[in-house]
């Protein structure tokens, strides 16, 4: 049976699932990159025996891999009304608005006898000539490039995101850009009808307005979460993850630290300058340490139900270093020199996961910010990121752990 236990992030990691690259990346083209968030289109080929590589790295150090298709197979396996539901509801987010279209959708899913194989055709796009009956009919046939009546959902990889377990509940995220919106119905379903899953408390939903993503939550300890104030990630959503854990549902947690960071496609999550690698060490983009900004929000002792919002003006350090009860260290991204540093931040040499404290895995490429990290006594599993890399996001990016041991105070 499965068990979701998150109380930090690095507690010996036992869960985590991970989703293999596939066709949705060989269905990226020059002319949608922008829209569908990639800067490159990596070779696949590649790119799975790297992902391989990864998630070799995991199994090597005893931790049982999980993947995402393989979940969303075997709810979809469980009752045709269950798969019909997925279908329907795909089909609506995909932005497919004729109806005789929609129908064709339905048709040509519905009628995959290997379920898996429909849930693979999902995430890698479905090409107008791939679909049995397609006919140009409406204006926007005529005039639409777009050779996919579904597009590929090729950051699907970036297993962080979508949603986030914290403690035994989950944060099923409301992603920022429409094009990753469609990523969110596979974990939707998992923790609707998973045997394993299904019970979990959900502290956000999917459907609520304020974007909030998974790149931003980082978990401190049982009490303390920490939530990135960036580019994909709401104020307003900070504050409703509050008021869910402290009043809606009563966790342990006290305190919400948002940190607010520049509003930048290199920095477009938390994780992509700062992580948390062993009990007391953290990895940080020197670049953004002097523009980040701390708020701390609590319960409101005066007026039920509210919360306080307080900015904290001390060193990031010493700030972390009051709910972490020990003295914090900042081991800076790339070293000293700011060009090594924005090259190995801009391929995610902040963005390292810690597999147990002081043990991280990490991207060979960034080479200086590993030997930083040796030199600070962690145990560095490297892996290879030509490919991985182009799609702007790390070892961090690429997990999303579902049960940790819990660590000691």
């Amino acid at each position: 049976m499965g068990k979701l236990n998150v109380n930090s992030e690095i507690g010996r990691l036992k869960t985590v699932l991970l989703h293999e690259p596939g066709a949705e990346l060989e269905n990226l083209t020059p002319a949608f990159l922008g829209e569908l968030l990639f800067d490159d289109i990596p070779w696949l080929p590649l790119a799975k025996k790297e992902h391989q590589a990864f998630a070799k790295a995991f199994r090597d150090a005893g931790v049982k891999v999980v993947y995402l298709t393989d979940l969303v197979t075997e709810v979809l396996s469980l009752d045709e009304n269950i798969k019909s539901e997925f279908i329907l509801e795909f089909i609506e987010e995909a932005n497919v608005f004729s109806r005789t279209l929609s129908e064709l959708l339905y048709q040509y899913l519905i009628s995959f006898k290997d379920v898996k194989a429909m849930v693979i055709k999902t995430m890698a796009g479905i090409k107008k000539q791939e679909l049995p009956n397609y006919q140009v009919r409406t204006l926007r046939d005529y005039v639409d490039d777009n050779p996919f009546v579904t597009n590929p959902i090729p950051n699907l990889y970036f297993t962080r995101d979508p949603f986030v377990v914290i403690g035994s509940g989950v944060c099923l995220n409301k992603m920022y850009t429409q094009t990753r919106s469609r990523e969110t119905i596979y974990a939707k379903y998992i923790f609707k009808y998973h045997p394993c899953y299904r019970k979990a408390r959900i502290f956000y939903n999917r459907d609520y307005k304020m974007n909030i993503e998974g790149g931003d939550i980082l978990i401190l300890n049982k009490e303390t979460l920490i939530v990135g104030l960036s580019q994909r990630t709401s104020p307003v959503a900070i504050e409703i993850l509050a008021k869910s854990l402290f009043f809606n549902y009563r966790t342990k947690y006290k305190t919400v630290l948002a940190f607010s960071l520049p509003k930048k496609r290199a920095f477009m999550h938390l994780d992509t300058i700062f992580t948390q690698v062993d009990y007391d060490k953290f990895t940080i983009h020197k670049g953004c340490y002097d523009s980040l900004k701390v708020y701390r929000l609590e319960r409101d002792t005066k007026n039920l139900g509210k919360l306080k919002v307080t900015p904290l003006n001390d060193k990031l350090e010493d700030i972390l270093s009051t709910y972490i009860k020990k003295k914090a260290i900042l081991i800076p991204c790339g070293g000293d020199d700011s060009v090594t540093a924005d090259r190995e931040q801009w391929s995610d040499g902040s963005n390292a996961l810690a597999i147990a404290p002081g043990e991280v895995i990490t991207y060979e490429r960034n080479d200086t910010t590993n030997k930083i990290l040796e030199s600070y006594g962690l145990k560095v599993h490297v892996i290879p990121s030509s490919e991985l890399s182009r799609g702007r996001g790390g070892p961090r990016c690429m997990s999303m752990p579902l049960e940790r041991e819990d660590i000691s105070d």
